[in-house]
């Protein structure tokens, strides 16, 4: 079951001004006014028009989703920025190094949407072992083919899931009642784990997983790090999942896994470049390949969305701006 958001709590007297630039859940300003923060909700800001409208008043906060990148140059307009509040997981958009020299504190809420992401991801890999897909494009065709799409049941297979945050750990309470095996493998060596998955080193994970679930961040070190040398050092073919970010995995080398075999199937919700009309070639060439095979499944970048996480987003950064903003020594 989804944990229960907590409630935001009191702010200090003075009034807080926060700009949100993004489309947000209409619970937003509820949950902000007993903080104290007066919110300036302006989705309809182009993002050439963001840093006027951060200069024109004294914000103490920035609220943001992906529309514009949060850099060095942006934050010189808003100088008594304190707080940037991401309202989702990743924060790829945002300049981590340029907030900590200007001394503003970043806030993001992987918490809101990892239960949907964990089911989502359970969904892709049912779809992808069952021919689910696949089988409805056929009927809808005429094609009533069900010998040529007998499947492989999820119980008994030893699943790998590539970075225990939030949303690893999530996808592992899933699967915890199929009768698999879950391991995980994440770069924080002081990892605590839970009881859903065996935290495993890398060279384990390649020697006996037979499903592969991403779930690191985009950073530039993460870039393609999920690539040739990686897939080829599965000691089993796999399938493959990535409802991440798409510039963690080599699509290049994901076409030549599906060619050989290494990667019996892939179930992608993000791409490399997500702009579908500013596609270079390359890229043109390596997705028309990846549509054209029937072992890929495609989603546009919706494993996090749902009505549910939609709000619960809006209640877990209010909580965190609420904490945030308390006086030193307020107490509980």
């Amino acid at each position: 079951m989804s944990e229960p958001a907590l409630p935001p709590e009191p702010a200090p007297a003075a009034t807080s001004l926060c700009l949100c630039v993004d489309e947000m859940h209409l619970s937003l300003p509820e949950l902000l006014q007993p903080l104290g923060i007066v919110l300036h909700y302006r989705p309809d800001l182009k993002a050439a028009e963001i840093p006027a409208a951060l200069a024109a008043q004294p914000y103490d906060g920035l609220m943001v989703r992906s529309k514009i990148r949060i850099t060095a140059e942006l934050l010189a307009h808003g100088p008594r920025l304190r707080y940037v509040a991401r309202a989702g997981a990743g924060v790829d958009n945002i300049d981590e190094a340029a907030l900590a020299a200007a001394g503003v504190t970043l806030l993001n809420a992987p918490e809101g949407n990892r239960d949907a992401v964990g089911e989502y991801a359970l969904g892709l890999l049912l779809a992808l072992l069952r021919n689910i897909v696949r089988a409805d494009h056929e009927v809808r065709q005429g094609l009533w083919q069900r010998e040529a799409n007998r499947g492989e049941e999820l119980g008994g297979k030893v699943v790998g899931i590539l970075g225990y945050g939030h949303m690893g750990a999530a996808f592992a309470r899933r699967l915890s009642s199929f009768g698999c095996t879950v391991l995980a493998h994440d770069t924080n060596p002081d990892h605590p784990g839970d009881y859903n998955a065996i935290l495993v080193p890398l060279a384990e994970l390649q020697a006996r997983a037979e499903v592969l679930s991403i779930h690191i961040p985009y950073t530039a070190a993460n870039r393609h790090f999920v690539n040739e040398d990686l897939l080829t050092g599965f000691r089993h073919p796999v399938w493959l999942l990535n409802t991440a970010r798409g510039e963690v995995l080599d699509h290049a080398a994901l076409v030549r896994g599906l060619q050989s075999g290494q990667v019996r199937g892939a179930a992608l919700d993000v791409l490399e470049n997500e702009k579908l009309a500013t596609l270079t070639p390359a890229q043109q060439a390596t997705l028309e390949y990846l549509k054209a095979s029937p072992s890929v499944i495609f989603s546009p970048h919706i494993g996090g969305w749902s009505f549910q996480s939609y709000q619960r987003i809006n209640e877990v950064l209010a909580h965190k701006i609420g904490e945030f903003l308390r006086p030193a020594g307020s107490g509980c």
